[in-house]
């Protein structure tokens, strides 16, 4: 993953022998309650009986581990209120659509704001055996997660080269819907990407990516998210990284390269990939999407504002290498959820039905049993 400025380390043990970050604290049930930020804490926002839904978060398993490097402050619903650009009086920077600052959410303060999505390559329709993810379920996800409009812009081809000059090139498209092409004519243009290159793999860097993503967002995107199915990198000295956001610019890029189940990958050379074991098929493009799923709003949480979390085993949690990434859960804990209800202003009940609902259609029954006992524990207690 990409290689940050780290907190030193703490010497002492627990359970597992590996230290949190030197500072770094496991906040007390007490405080986790406390950051949700209303008392008496609404059933439902209520955590319910302990390891029911929402579990404290664990300590490293290995040195890699986010809460082994990094010491996080943790952002409280409160604090959440305070700093969030999205909910301030004043339009987020570059932001150009239509403002209405007594608004008390997103939908209420940004009426015309939508989520864009740029493919950026080729994604296939979640029907083949490379697993892509499909590209309209990922939207279908991003929209029941937010209660936002998503829209997905035609695709951005890539040209990949085995030599020099990493080109991408795309074709603008008029389109009546987005209303975000100012020329009728279809146009034909090319950009290079910066790239590194060795043993027949390239990585793209992503600062390129975002000067690239800069000139494509509309006026009414809250923001933009270009989705590929090339490895990125950040800094020369990153093995990889998933994604990058810009915030202040509202653009992010993201990839899914590595979230195939059957591939392994080096700790030490970013070009070293091999095929590792076999998975049946359907088990291989739920597994894809499940990761590609939690990736996604994850990123788009943090352009809008939303912190990595600490109070409780959650989808915000940070990860420093893929497994960790892995084994952490796809719902929001009750403090996430309340800084997302309150930025979106969805209804939580209807929310949670629509996710199950996603889960549901694509048979991935660990996350739809989730929420179903959500559900079934909010409607017992109310």
């Amino acid at each position: 993953m990409a290689a940050r400025n780290r907190k030193k380390r703490k010497i002492e043990d627990n359970e597992t022998g590996v230290p949190f970050a030197c500072g770094f604290h496991r906040p007390t049930p007490k405080q986790s309650r406390k950051a949700i930020g209303v008392f008496p804490i609404p059933t439902i926002l209520e955590p319910g009986p302990e390891n029911l839904h929402f579990r404290e978060i664990p300590s490293p398993k290995c040195e890699d581990d986010w809460l082994a490097q990094y010491n996080e402050e943790g952002q409280s619903f409160k604090y959440f209120l305070k700093t969030n650009p999205w909910i301030s009086g004043r339009r987020v920077k570059y932001a150009k659509q239509k403002f209405i600052p007594d608004g008390k959410n997103l939908k209420e303060r940004y009426p015309d704001g939508k989520i864009y999505v740029q493919p950026l390559g080729d994604f296939d329709d979640g029907n083949n055996s490379d697993c892509s993810p499909c590209i309209h379920d990922l939207a279908d996800y991003t929209e029941r997660f937010y209660a936002l409009p998503v829209v997905v812009l035609p695709e951005m081809k890539l040209k990949i080269p085995t030599k020099k000059g990493s080109v991408i090139c795309w074709q603008d498209d008029p389109s009546e819907e987005t209303n975000t092409r100012k020329s009728s004519r279809v146009l034909s243009k090319q950009r290079e990407l910066n790239h590194r290159l060795s043993h027949g793999h390239i990585q793209l860097k992503v600062d390129s990516i975002h000067a690239l993503l800069r000139k494509l967002i509309p006026d009414d995107a809250l923001c933009l998210i270009g989705l590929t199915m090339a490895d990125p990198y950040e800094d020369d000295s990153d093995l990889f990284v998933a994604g990058l956001a810009a915030g202040n610019q509202r653009v992010a890029v993201f990839s899914f390269a590595r979230y195939n189940p059957c591939l392994e990958f080096s700790t030490e050379h970013w070009y070293s990939i091999w095929p590792s074991k076999q998975i049946d098929l359907k088990t291989k493009r739920q597994m894809v999407l499940q990761r590609s799923c939690k990736l996604l709003v994850h990123e788009i949480a943090h352009l809008l504002g939303m912190d990595h979390c600490i109070w409780y085993l959650c989808c915000m949690n940070g990860s420093g290498h893929l497994s960790e990434d892995f084994a952490q859960p796809i719902y929001l804990c009750p403090v996430d959820l309340h800084k997302l209800q309150h930025l979106c202003g969805f209804d939580i009940v209807d929310r949670y039905r629509q996710l199950l609902e996603f889960f549901k259609r694509h048979d991935m029954k660990e996350e739809a049993e989730w929420y179903q006992s959500r559900l079934e524990f909010i409607d017992n207690e109310s």
